[in-house]
């Protein structure tokens, strides 16, 4: 139930046909992990908590560095040296003092992504590599939860959302070797893609809309194009095909 305090907090999103209170509850029922409090997961963390969703969990493993506020938002020039986490969650209570926000200080490895993610109905993607990316991508599929996909370079972004069960994964998309390298990018590019996560995000929580499902939508800065690519099932992808099939969410 919405108090009158929320009605009001979210009035100009309720007056969306087919949205109403009965969306809204569903966010405020939602609980979400955002992976990595970068530039991807601050804007996309801070649009999910003005919306409403009811439990944001962020995992991030690193201090905030003078490097990082072309684009991280959620970071400010009295932070650098402090925790993303510790940043990041002050931020986002002060935004929203009515969701619950879980800092969580942690690397993402193997042995514990599927702890760190089990119970949730989405996890944003918004690491940097795409070896974390991979156990995030494998821990969405046995768990049964939706998973969004973003990655940027430059002027370019990228954006797939993966439903276990439905869609190809991140693994029909990325093959071969993974590079491990630092990027360059121009801050206003995580953060729209990192906008364009939360609004799948919160399309899947309350059922609106067309998802970026066996899509890959990828944003062009440079010459102001979006387009979308079909995204077909790897029948020997070694996360999604086989024996072992994910579970649905």
């Amino acid at each position: 139930m919405l108090s009158d305090e929320e009605r009001q907090r979210y009035s100009r999103q309720i007056m969306l046909g087919g949205f109403g209170e009965e969306g809204q509850e569903k966010l405020k029922r939602a609980r979400v992990v955002v992976a990595g409090a970068g530039g991807l997961g601050t804007p996309a963390a801070t649009y999910l908590a003005a919306a409403g969703i009811g439990t944001l969990r962020v995992i991030d493993n690193d201090r905030v560095d003078l490097s990082n506020l072309n684009r991280q938002i959620l970071h400010w020039s009295k932070d650098v040296g402090r925790n993303k986490t510790d940043s990041a969650g002050e931020k986002l209570r002060e935004l929203n003092d009515r969701i619950s926000v879980e800092p969580v200080l942690e690397t993402i490895c193997d042995t514990n992504v599927s702890q760190l993610v089990k119970g949730f109905d989405v996890i944003v993607d918004g690491t940097d590599n795409l070896e974390t990316r991979f156990m995030l991508n494998r821990a969405a599929l046995e768990e049964g939860i939706a998973f969004v996909h973003g990655a940027v370079y430059g002027f370019e972004g990228r954006v797939t959302t993966i439903v276990p069960g439905k869609s190809p994964c991140l693994g029909c998309i990325y093959r071969g070797a993974i590079p491990r390298q630092k990027s360059p990018v121009v801050g206003a590019t995580p953060g729209v893609v990192g906008a364009l996560q939360a609004s799948e995000t919160i399309k899947y929580i309350v059922g609106l809309g067309d998802l970026l499902t066996g899509k890959l939508l990828v944003y062009d800065g440079m010459r102001m194009r979006f387009t979308v690519l079909a995204i077909r099932k790897d029948p020997n992808c070694r996360y999604c095909s086989g024996p072992g099939q994910p579970k649905s969410p």
